[in-house]
């Protein structure tokens, strides 16, 4: 090998390691339905745009409301994230190894048997996360005051779920970030739900896709054309190619 060649190839790698030092957004957090996936399915090409912000060295975070059961059967790539935050920030989940850790109490069996004695139907009951749907938050919450239960409901498109006080997505997403040793301020969060303005208080840059709700959107730093999994790939390409770009004008290149 000559030795210009040589010199050239250790100039790339110094290019390389300086372009990861200056990134200054190490990891994205996305809701699934809605954000990430489209009828519950994200597309190939999201895949792909997913598989290319892991390949840069950057983490990726799913923050969803579902059941982690219900998830690992609709999405058979959650091994391509670094840690999973479900029931909407109740129950933490690394798929590599394989852990789940509760972050919550679960409400006591009596109240789902109670929701589904006053004909409260669907029900669902996670590990910690009770869900059903709207118009049964009124009967839901009666529920919770007659048990006395110190719990509160959030809401998510239609959805109502059930979760310990204080416990959401921004809780979760925390809880997370400390176990990859990562700052809030070098976090985008994306969502598109009412359920997903603590994910983005809980991060340092908010994004939402292009069909989030007109609050979500007003609250975020950038807002994405495309809708659902595009607009995340959207988010990514922006982010990647912006991120960067900026981060080296600031940066000194390595002497020719």
């Amino acid at each position: 090998m000559s030795s210009r060649r040589s010199e050239s190839m250790r100039r790339a790698r110094e290019r390389r390691l300086h372009l990861r030092i200056a990134m200054r957004y190490r990891a994205l957090a996305t809701d699934y339905d809605g954000t990430l996936a489209e009828d519950g399915k994200v597309r190939s090409d999201v895949l792909v745009a997913l598989k290319k912000w892991k390949k840069s060295g950057r983490k990726l975070l799913m923050v969803t409301g579902r059941e982690l059961d219900d998830l690992m059967q609709t999405f058979p790539h959650v091994d391509l994230f670094d840690e999973v935050v479900a029931e909407n920030g109740a129950l933490l989940y690394r798929p590599s190894p394989p852990r789940e850790r509760p972050l919550a109490k679960a409400p006591p069996p009596e109240f789902c048997e109670a929701l589904m004695a006053r004909g409260v139907a669907p029900v669902s009951c996670g590990r910690i996360i009770v869900a059903t749907w709207q118009p049964h938050e009124t009967m839901v919450l009666e529920v919770i005051r007659e048990l006395g239960l110190e719990l509160e409901v959030i809401f998510n498109k239609g959805a109502v779920m059930v979760l310990p006080s204080g416990v959401n997505k921004g809780t979760g997403l925390r809880a997370a970030l400390e176990e990859l040793g990562l700052p809030a301020e070098s976090v985008i969060g994306v969502g598109d739900a009412e359920n997903d303005h603590s994910l983005l208080d809980a991060c340092g840059y908010g994004a939402a896709v292009g069909n989030a709700i007109p609050a979500l959107k007003k609250r975020a730093r950038f807002v994405t054309n495309a809708a659902r999994g595009q607009g995340v790939a959207e988010l990514i390409e922006h982010v990647m190619r912006t991120d960067v770009e900026e981060e080296e004008k600031e940066q000194p290149r390595p002497p020719a």
